[in-house]
């Protein structure tokens, strides 16, 4: 496991981009026909949600 030190305006910006980049996602995973591209993004999806959740709970 990496553990990062980042200062309370580092982890609202990093949250700000992971929020923004996970909203991008949903709309490129609903518009995406091929299965197993559409797959890898669903496993995107899940790490950066997993992020975003431990980065709020650090707030």
């Amino acid at each position: 496991m990496v553990q990062i030190d980042l200062a309370a305006n580092e982890i609202e910006i990093l949250i700000d981009v992971l929020e923004n980049d996970l909203s991008d996602l949903r709309m490129e995973i609903s518009h995406t026909d091929r299965l197993d591209f559409r797959e890898k993004l669903k496993v995107k999806k899940g790490v950066l949600t997993t992020v975003l959740d431990a980065l709020k709970t650090e707030k």
